[in-house]
């Protein structure tokens, strides 16, 4: 008795009994991003959803899912994903409305880097770890991304000061690429995202649980403490200015 009490007692907190706590605005911002995707599906298709299969891109897939829209969503499958984060990729895939794409990188690519840089090239020096990410991010980005209007992320201004000022539409790759840029969460709160997520039983990947509020590649990503910044746990080892992999950098 004594040991089942103790366990009990020592198992930590779901993220959704931590953080759900929705801003007095809450349903505003989910009227105002409903709308903005109904938008992008009916005005700017084809477009698509990137998803990393963090918190906010499963609030967004599910809000896909809920309106019926015809978006599909695409997974970057970098090769160096959590386990928890693939078998996610797994349930998503299996009960997704919405059709979910995996796009790989090319792997005679990641051979090559590897053999020539190692497999912990990424924690030598800032090129070698934005070298990694090109190979496994943005080649495979940029398939998925061919012969779109559109794609939609997940990017909130609460995230970093980098990205303070994230539009809810981001018109700056038009000229460039012809891509507009639909950022439907850019004004939710982390609590908005886990009261939404609470309220509407989403499935999220458990190292949410474990304090990881931003999850990419396995080497890349840590747990977070108090009083860290949200992306704290991103390439910790880098100055906070760098902390980017090349797929939300605008040239």
């Amino acid at each position: 008795m004594t040991s089942s009490l103790i366990s009990l007692r020592s198992a930590p907190a779901k993220a959704t009994e931590l953080h759900a706590q929705a801003s007095p605005d809450f349903a505003a911002k989910l009227a105002e991003t409903q709308a903005l995707l109904r938008r992008a599906a009916a005005e700017f298709a084809p477009v698509t959803q990137a998803s990393s299969l963090g918190a906010e891109d499963v609030v967004i897939t599910h809000l896909i899912n809920s309106l019926q829209l015809d978006i599909p969503v695409f997974v970057l499958e970098t090769g160096a994903l959590h386990t928890e984060t693939l078998a996610l990729l797994e349930r998503t895939q299996a009960h997704s409305r919405a059709p979910i794409v995996v796009y790989r990188p090319v792997q005679e690519s990641v051979i090559q880097f590897v053999r020539e840089q190692g497999q912990d090239a990424m924690y030598k020096t800032i090129e070698l770890r934005k070298a990694c990410c090109g190979v496994r991010k943005m080649e495979p980005l940029a398939r998925a991304l061919k012969g779109q209007k559109g794609w939609i992320t997940g990017l909130r201004q609460e995230q970093s000061a980098a990205r303070a000022e994230v539009p809810l539409i981001d018109e700056s790759e038009v000229a460039t690429k012809s891509l507009h840029k639909f950022n439907p969460l850019a004004r939710w709160t982390w609590g908005d995202m886990w009261h939404y997520i609470a309220t509407n039983q989403v499935d999220y990947n458990p190292l949410h649980d474990q304090f990881f509020p931003s999850i990419g590649c396995a080497p890349c990503t840590r747990a977070i403490s108090l009083g860290e910044e949200f992306r704290a746990g991103r390439w910790w080892w880098e100055d906070e200015a760098a902390k980017e992999c090349g797929l939300h950098v605008k040239s």
